[in-house]
């Protein structure tokens, strides 16, 4: 078959085909910003199916986000007719398609509930309910952390929290969630490995299923799915990862950017095939980047280019303080072109000084990052009414839906039921029959219409299309007039979310199987399932630096370049700073023409006007790619009298070393650790600060 001239090949640069072709050895393909990734690895799923014959059903492609997983569907199928067969889905997804079919090894409902962090904090608060919800908070945090990491109960958690009473939690916590019979967010990657290695046959099985394992997104996996991608992996079968280790900056959920650092030597024979052409942005905005991330040490290391020209170098602006930000963002956008400009800061509550100028001068914005469609209490009511209609025993969702609306049911009534269903042995909804009696008659007569209800769902589930099953359940519920109250009360669009949910409902089959396969994507699709999308709206978009990652604006403006706020905090650690790093990286990467950088002298921080430094990140930037509104604050390679290292003394606080030293662009400041563990930061030369013996034992 001559594979040569097949129409997705045309188009591709000489490293974009080397990738598509490459078979055999485990391949990194190393994919910088704007560079056609996607195309890259759809592309190849093709290439192996139409040239090589591979099967669709033994590839499995592995991407983070239900949208990027369906978009590369698409463009697969569009270009091999007949590839419906190829599993491509998020790791998550995967983790659930897995466990769902060996629940009974791992002693699970087969249809188990899969709980969010706020589920997971309700289930840990049933277990420990003399707690406060707020003080079980960072434990929930931990115990998901911990998970990310591959670590159990018995494991040595000193690297999640030093909190002695973890292990006891996270022990009581799993021994609660195997009693529901149902799963965390992180137990689809950690069960999944579990299974996998404790499993001979099973691990065989899947192993020869899936003759190609492809992984989009590489830089942002975790350790358990490291792990889960090793097991995956027989030496025989052919793995290929695509990403960017520039591009890492999730640690804060788990993220490891070693996993594609290391990739060349935990596969070994690993190939390294760098894209590196750009199509997105201008020449002067790659040359940005590109010297941006250049000072980070732990990368492997590539220079984006393109054939596009130079265009407009990028603009530092230092103003007065965050309203005359406001006011200068406002200025740039008298071009008309709201629509094809981005305003992008490291924290949400820098948003009000935009809202609150472009709301007092008409001109239109869209926020990107409001609450997310799942984590409304509407739709969240209806999962867990869905839930325990498929898993009679998930306790999380019969204590959230039970008396909502409200009838007449108690805490104590309700503990009481749990109580019944775990001594004998029964689902939850037999649990409410055997409870009838002793209850008082409003409570009765709600269980026994809320039992009646639950018999009515089974009789007609297999019977209506999925949209009109679910647009029964809310009415039938109650659930539907109960929000639509608070509508009335509120001012709220509850009624119209739950409309959206039916909507989004209907394109899924009938049956429980269906059911199933609806509530699945709405828990594993972290990003907005329904609602208005931002996008499709007018005026210029205020977003976080982490929400833009996979967009791209004809003008980008980063706003907030200060010390303490980005970079956030002058003690970081390295790792911490090199990730900052790569956000700003990231940042810079989504502007395709223009790219303009915003700090204040001063900043209202927690009712105080603070005076603020302008970010070091700006003193990467060479100036021959900027225009520099105040040449002053890109002094380059200052340098003080203290490196670190240095052991000092000062009045206030005693002896200490020199932790940290760089150059702000207009002053030298260092960070000193002081022997009572407290850390200051000081411009040394007005700092006071005394050196002394190197001998001290500090």
């Amino acid at each position: 078959m001559n594979c040569e001239n097949k129409s997705y090949l045309d188009g591709l640069n000489k490293n974009q085909y080397k990738a598509v072709m490459q078979t055999g050895s485990p391949l990194l393909i190393l994919a910088g910003a704007g560079s056609g990734k996607t195309r890259v690895i759809t592309t190849k799923i093709a290439h192996l199916i139409d040239c090589l014959g591979i099967d669709p059903h033994s590839i499995l492609a592995v991407t983070f986000t239900n949208k990027a997983a369906g978009e590369m569907r698409e463009r697969v199928l569009k270009m091999v007719p007949g590839s419906e067969g190829v599993m491509i889905r998020t790791f998550h997804s995967f983790g659930a398609w897995l466990l769902r079919r060996n629940s009974a090894i791992l002693g699970l409902q087969q249809r188990f509930s899969i709980y969010d962090d706020d589920d997971s904090l309700s289930l840990l608060h049933s277990v420990f309910s003399d707690y406060k919800r707020k003080d079980l908070k960072p434990y929930a945090r931990w115990i998901s952390r911990a998970k990310d990491y591959c670590l159990y109960p018995d494991d040595d958690l000193t690297s999640i929290s030093f909190d002695p009473k973890l292990s006891e939690v996270y022990t009581a916590y799993e021994k609660k969630l195997r009693e529901v019979g149902s799963v965390d967010f992180g137990d689809l990657i950690l069960r999944s490995v579990e299974l996998l290695a404790e499993n001979d046959n099973i691990r065989n099985r899947i192993q020869n299923r899936y003759r190609v394992i492809l992984v989009d997104e590489y830089q942002d996996s975790n350790i358990a799915q490291y792990e889960l991608l090793k097991l995956l992996y027989n030496g025989q079968n052919y793995i290929c990862v695509v990403g960017d280790d520039d591009q890492s900056i999730y640690s804060f959920r788990g993220a490891e950017v070693k996993n594609i650092i290391t990739f060349p030597t935990s596969f070994k024979g690993a190939e390294i095939i760098k894209l590196e052409q750009n199509y997105r942005s201008t020449g002067n905005i790659l040359s940005i980047a590109s010297r941006v991330v250049s000072s980070n040490k732990d990368r492997l290391g590539k220079n984006l280019w393109t054939l596009a020209e130079d265009g407009p170098k990028g603009v530092v602006k230092i103003v007065e303080n965050q309203d005359r930000e406001a006011e200068f963002c406002a200025s740039l956008l008298r071009d008309g072109n709201l629509d094809g400009t981005a305003i992008l800061y490291r924290t949400n509550a820098q948003s009000l000084s935009f809202e609150s100028y472009f709301l007092n001068h008409k001109i239109p914005y869209k926020i990107v990052g409001s609450l997310k469609f799942y984590d409304r209490e509407e739709i969240k009511d209806v999962i867990a009414l869905f839930s325990l209609f498929l898993n009679q025993y998930d306790e999380i969702a019969f204590r959230r839906i039970i008396n909502k609306p409200p009838k007449g049911i108690g805490k104590v009534s309700i503990n009481k039921i749990i109580d019944t269903a775990m001594k004998e042995s029964c689902s939850l909804i037999e649990g409410c029959r055997r409870s009838l009696c002793g209850m008082s008659s409003k409570a009765s007569k709600g269980l026994d219409a809320f039992v009646e209800f639950i018999e009515k769902l089974e009789e007609s589930s297999e019977k209506v299309d999925l949209g009109e099953f679910t647009n029964k359940a809310i009415h039938d519920s109650g659930i539907l007039e109960y929000h639509r109250a608070q509508d009335e009360i509120s001012l709220t669009q509850k009624v119209k979310n739950l409309e959206e949910m039916v909507n989004a409902a209907s394109k899924y089959s009938k049956g429980k199987d269906g059911l199933l396969s609806f509530l699945e994507d709405m828990e594993l699709d972290r990003s907005r399932l329904a609602g208005v999308d931002p996008a499709s709206q007018n005026g210029v978009t205020l977003i976080t630096m982490h929400n833009t990652k996979g967009l791209e604006f004809d003008r980008v403006i980063i706003v907030g370049m200060e010390e303490g706020l980005f970079p956030s905090r002058p003690d970081e650690s390295d790792d911490d700073l090199e990730e900052e790093r790569r956000i700003f990286y990231v940042s810079i990467t989504r502007a395709r023409k223009e790219l303009y950088f915003t700090s204040c002298r001063q900043r209202r921080i927690w009712g105080k006007l603070n005076f603020q430094s302008p970010s070091r990140f700006l003193n990467d930037i060479p100036e021959e790619f900027i225009v520099n509104t105040e040449k002053s604050i890109l002094k380059k390679n200052l340098k003080s009298d203290f490196p670190p290292g240095t052991i000092v003394y000062h009045d206030d606080y005693g002896n200490g070393q020199v932790i940290k030293e760089w150059d702000n662009g207009k002053e030298v400041l260092i960070i000193v650790r002081f022997e009572t563990g407290k850390t200051a930061q000081f411009i040394p030369k007005y700092a006071g600060l005394v050196k002394i013996d190197p001998e001290y034992d500090f």
